[in-house]
């Protein structure tokens, strides 16, 4: 017969395993967070580039299922509940896409051209076709130990 420290610690191996306990963990602070957060407080005005850059950041987050991160995000930055139209993001910030790199957040794209040295392809603010990014599609839904 197992012990209970026992059950324990196979129970939390396991939450481990299936990424539920840091999904849990997640949860709970987004939680003491939205009870600890004073609403009296006014926060100061969204400007215009804070506003764009949480948008950039909260698409990446959505991307990668960081749900209560972004959660957290948008309730402590004031941010829209509603998120901004992508191809509205794109041309504030002067950001022409090709096909290929729609699949992927802006941010990506934005990383990729300035790892490249910022040297546009074009005259434009073209985002590169072929990354020198390792996009981590393929590692959706994989436990950090395994992504690449």
């Amino acid at each position: 017969m197992a012990t209970v420290a026992e059950l324990k610690a196979v129970l939390k191996d396991t939450l481990e395993k299936r990424g539920a306990l840091g999904q849990i963990k997640a949860r709970i602070r987004a939680e003491v967070f939205n009870a600890l957060d004073d609403q009296s407080v006014p926060r100061p005005a969204l400007s215009h580039e804070n506003l764009l850059i949480n948008e950039l950041i909260r698409e990446y987050l959505d991307y990668n299922k960081y749900k209560y991160t972004a959660s957290v995000l948008t309730s402590e930055a004031g941010q829209p509940e509603v998120p901004l139209d992508r191809e509205f993001l794109a041309k504030e910030l002067n950001i022409v896409e090709d096909t290929s790199g729609k699949s992927v957040p802006l941010l990506y794209g934005v990383l990729s051209h300035f790892l490249r040295g910022g040297k546009a392809e074009s005259t434009q603010n073209t985002l590169p076709s072929v990354s020198l990014l390792n996009y981590p599609e393929q590692n959706l839904g994989k436990l950090p130990a395994e992504r690449n």
